[in-house]
């Protein structure tokens, strides 16, 4: 009979580049488990706690760490050490005081220093909608959340007003909607995917072509040294309305 289901392990040469890990010491590494980012945009707890953070040197150290529950993504304690951390999560050792988030960089995922009130809550970008019985309205986010919004005429403007690529900003852990971030020119946005994954700046323009999918739209942004650059609106994620709601890396 033939093998069901994928694969549980995970060779080192195959995993993503951006993984902080030595291709040739060892043969295996951890595999990160199903959920809400995808293999190719996350790296496993254990690599996060060991490889990144040091605070552990060995697989066994760091395993115990987090079976301890000493480590909470998005202000809820993570006991597996295959959890797969990605863009926007937010991570927090109590014992050492730390707050980080995740955000993107030339060479990858970074954990990014940040303050208590900056921790209580994430920015995820809408990748579609659903409308369900009832008219209400469901909103599928980039980290695998789903948020129903209870409409009363979704048909009408200005009862829908959330886009796709729009974005949410969302509390933790609690998962409540607290704003509401459009997608326009002059808003600031992270580009976290392309050859210009890191950078950021103020969207210039948004060109797009008949027949074109809008994610494939031509983006145009200026950082703040009046550097252009452009990608596509699928590497788009806005950040605020003037200006960024969250802190980013000065080399950004």
């Amino acid at each position: 009979m033939g093998k069901k289901g994928e694969k549980k392990h995970l060779k080192r040469k195959p995993a993503p580049g951006f993984w902080p890990i030595s291709r040739k010491e060892f043969l295996w590494t951890v595999k990160p488990k199903p959920g809400p980012h995808p293999v190719s945009r996350c790296i496993p707890l254990l690599l996060v706690v060991r490889e990144i953070l040091n605070f552990a040197k060995t697989r066994r150290e760091a395993k115990m760490i987090i079976s301890s529950g000493k480590v909470e993504i998005d202000g809820k304690i993570q006991r597996k050490e295959s959890f797969p951390v990605g863009l926007m999560d937010t991570l927090f050792i109590p014992e050492a005081e730390g707050l980080y988030r995740v955000l993107p960089s030339e060479k990858g995922l970074i954990l990014h220093p940040i303050g208590k009130e900056e921790a209580n809550f994430k920015l995820c970008r809408i990748e579609d909608k659903t409308f369900l019985k009832g008219g209400h309205m469901q909103l599928n986010l980039h980290d695998g959340r789903s948020i129903l919004v209870r409409v009363k005429e979704p048909q009408k403007p200005e009862e829908d007003i959330y886009q796709t690529l729009d974005t949410l900003k969302v509390s933790i852990p609690n998962q409540e909607i607290i704003g509401h971030i459009r997608l326009a020119e002059g808003a600031p946005a992270l580009i976290i995917g392309g050859k210009n994954v890191g950078k950021w700046g103020k969207i210039i323009a948004i060109e797009g072509k008949p027949g074109q999918r809008r994610r494939e739209s031509l983006v145009t942004m200026e950082d703040k040294s009046g550097n252009r650059f452009q990608t596509t609106l699928d590497f788009v994620l806005v950040l605020g309305e003037n200006q960024p709601q969250i802190s980013l890396p000065e080399a950004s």
